[in-house]
């Protein structure tokens, strides 16, 4: 699946059934989960046994590759994070749905790429260890663009901040779009200016 080596296919079904014993999840948690999906799997396993090529890092020793059938592609995303969190484990999604896929990562928080065809997708492993693999995968499926001095973690942190101020700029922006008084228009007019001052700074 996703182009990697054959030595780390696997086929492990995950009941979901086991899962919710296992977390002992809330009726509540068992249905929201159980409207988003269908079936889970262990397709992939990465890691210096199936890659022997491949060392493992200092903080990780094993990466699982986690086929997700979905019943629907507007899923709720905190679905995905609850695995996240259930499983201890580093764990890339392949969010499946008819013929589409989404790769899901979660590193500081879940982030996902773009839906594509399925037959298409591809997952490239790069880095001389399995830390380094790792951050080179949430870089691809998040498509970040880490700068110079910047560690990976800082660069998230750096584009939701970034997010956040544009979202407040088309909010301010179409707030003075639809404001009659001049006075108010101005004001939001000067809110923007300084937000995209900051940006630009």
């Amino acid at each position: 699946m996703l182009g990697l080596p054959i030595a780390t296919e696997i086929n492990k079904q995950l009941p979901k059934k086991a899962i919710y014993a296992k977390f002992d999840l809330k009726p509540a948690q068992r249905d929201h989960f159980d409207e988003d999906v269908a079936k889970l799997a262990i397709v992939n396993i990465i890691s210096p046994t199936t890659i022997p090529a491949l060392p493992k890092g200092e903080q990780i020793e094993c990466i699982y590759i986690i086929d997700v059938s979905l019943k629907k592609q507007d899923y709720d995303p905190k679905n995905i994070q609850l695995l996240s969190k259930l499983i201890p484990q580093k764990m890339v999604f392949a969010l499946r749905y008819e013929d589409s896929i989404q790769l899901a990562i979660n590193h500081t928080k879940l982030i996902c790429s773009s839906w594509s065809n399925a037959s298409d997708a591809t997952l490239t492993l790069q880095g001389l260890n399995l830390d380094r693999v790792w951050e080179n995968i949430v870089i691809s499926i998040g498509d970040i663009e880490v700068e110079e001095g910047s560690t990976l973690e800082e660069q998230i942190q750096v584009d939701d901040t970034k997010a956040k101020i544009l979202k407040q700029i088309d909010l301010l922006e179409a707030k003075a779009r639809n404001e009659k008084q001049p006075r108010k228009k101005l004001e939001y007019f000067n809110q923007v200016k300084k937000l995209k001052e900051y940006l630009n700074g």
